[in-house]
């Protein structure tokens, strides 16, 4: 999802009724119904109808119908619509950070770990695969047989890394994992070399070797070609 579709999700939360009725409905065990939400916040149904909807239009609450009595057959009356907090979650964060695609990879790596492996080994494997798995979904259909450097920076554009051309080599202006590279330099940056020739490799750009060049103000990897090196 873009950024635009998760700052809509989150906007709608601004309007302070919209918002009240949001934090009624996730603060109660079980969904929740127009009538009930009405009664207990005071007020009017059709107040209630039009922002219930509209979070759920968002994706911040899911719906579902269900009957609220034991009643059946003719004169039952229909399933009464409820609304419930919605399992997908939604964040925004500016500049883009993927702190999940750290916390991803490194579970993978101790679970390869646990099995015997060595635990660095199990990191730089990894996060090698989580980069082939992100660059593949981005690979061009009926193209050439080898992706270009443009169609990984437009995969790396994707996963928030803002490339940019310096002299033919391609820069990362943003590092998603800023915060955890400040603190855990050595692996947070390993991690992000080999995820980014992961997803070079996932993309099918061949000629693509992520280098570790560390820079202030910029990612530490940079994406050279072989004859660069």
């Amino acid at each position: 999802m873009d950024l635009g579709s998760h700052a809509a999700r989150i906007g709608a939360l601004a309007e302070s009724t919209r918002r009240r009725l949001y934090e009624y409905v996730v603060s109660q065990p079980g969904a929740v119904g127009r009538e009930q939400a009405a009664r207990e916040l005071d007020l009017a149904p059709h107040t209630v109808n039009f922002h219930l909807d509209r979070l759920a239009e968002e994706g911040l609450l899911d719906v579902e119908f269900r009957r609220l009595t034991e009643r059946t057959g003719p004169g039952s009356g229909r399933p009464a619509k409820l609304y419930r907090r919605t399992d997908r979650e939604v964040s925004v964060s500016l500049p883009p950070r993927r702190y999940d695609l750290v916390g991803d990879v490194l579970a993978a790596a101790v679970t390869r770990a646990m099995s015997g492996d060595p635990l660095a080994t199990s990191v730089v494997e990894a996060a090698h695969e989580a980069g082939r798995a992100a660059g593949s979904t981005a690979r061009p259909e009926g193209g050439a047989a080898e992706a270009t450097l443009e169609d990984l920076a437009r995969a790396l554009t994707g996963l928030g890394y803002e490339p940019r051309d310096e002299d033919g080599a391609m820069v990362l202006a943003n590092c998603p994992y800023h915060a955890l590279a400040q603190e855990h330099t050595e692996l947070v940056c390993g991690l992000n070399q080999h995820f980014v020739q992961g997803v070079a490799d996932g993309v099918g750009c061949g000629g693509a070797c992520a280098c570790l060049e560390p820079q202030e103000g910029r990612c530490c990897v940079v994406v050279r070609s072989e004859r660069q090196r």
